[in-house]
């Protein structure tokens, strides 16, 4: 197996934030592929990443004691033109790390950057190479291999739903790395992007197939169209309101699930809007983060309540 020194970066937040004890670029050095080999710098503008200088993701690992071996990796949204990385880095990873999980926080290459050569592959294929890299890292963070998840809001929810549907191999490195699998164990998807059809996020659509996108790039790319009986579990909010993302994208999702007979979860709640996380929920939706935790314990993820 190709082996690459895995580059470390310690990040300090506020007091309220979760604190990361390493970053993990995705590829060794000349081995990012869809590349034109150009060098970038990373670009930040009012809290949101508009250009990814290395594709990578934040690790945040719980306290040695509290660990279930459970880890999810978190695919930040923004519409495929920014990433909105403050939540995944703060409070989901935080809320995780409390259940004893590990969380890893993707900054994926935008489909925007001018170093891809195919733009709709680049967020995906770094999306599945993360999965990947976790697993193949299982034994150094103490993750049990079969209990990887991940988690995506809007279009980072596409994203994340892609890589759990997908039976396309879109990232292959040539070595060793390729045979392992870069499907997830289970999924939790919030308010996500799912279909490039009738019902999609403008934006994201526009973003990551461009203006005029060809009937078949919309097919290969609406998620809803790739589930099967071997989809994994899937965890599914929205707030009904949601003004951005039309909740028929959740509908669509969930019902595929149902066809397909794969197992699925699905809550709507009658106001949050897109900006409601799970753990900002309000009303009926305050209990958001405790529905997850237990779906994650009625499908064996994590263990059982002790009575």
């Amino acid at each position: 197996m190709q082996r690459f020194i895995l580059y470390v970066a310690l990040f300090l937040f506020a007091s309220t934030a979760a604190n990361a004890q390493e970053f993990v670029p995705l590829y060794p050095e000349g081995k990012m592929p869809n590349s034109k080999g150009m060098k970038l710098k990373e670009e930040i503008r009012e809290e949101r990443i508009y250009q990814v200088g290395t594709p990578g993701f934040h690790a945040f690992l719980p306290p040695e004691k509290q660990n279930t071996g459970v880890a999810i990796l978190v695919i930040p949204g923004g519409g495929y033109l920014r990433i909105a990385h403050i939540g995944a880095r703060t409070s989901v990873a935080n809320y995780f790390n409390s259940l004893g999980i590990a969380v890893f926080a993707l900054d994926y290459r935008l489909p925007t950057s001018p170093d891809l050569v195919q733009k709709e592959l680049g967020p995906l294929q770094d999306a599945q190479r993360a999965l990947r890299l976790i697993r193949q890292n299982a034994e150094r963070w103490k993750i049990d291999p079969q209990k990887i998840g991940v988690m995506g809001s809007s279009a980072g929810g596409h994203a994340a739903s892609f890589i759990g549907t997908t039976t396309d191999e879109i990232v292959k490195l040539g070595d060793d790395s390729d045979k392992i699998s870069a499907v997830p164990n289970f999924m939790i998807l919030a308010a996500p992007v799912i279909t490039m059809g009738e019902y999609a996020h403008a934006g994201s659509k526009k973003y990551l197939l461009g203006e005029n996108p060809t009937k078949e790039l919309i097919e290969k790319y609406s998620t809803e169209r790739l589930v099967t009986a071997k989809t994994p579990a899937a965890f599914i909010y929205l707030a009904t309101d949601d003004a951005t993302v039309s909740p028929k994208n959740s509908l669509m999702f969930y019902s595929a699930m149902l066809d397909k007979k794969a197992s699925a979860t699905l809550h709507i709640y009658p106001s949050g809007g897109h900006a409601m996380s799970m753990k900002n929920g309000t009303g009926s939706a305050s209990e958001l983060a405790k529905l997850c935790e237990l779906w994650l314990r009625e499908i064996k993820m994590l263990p059982e309540i002790k009575k």
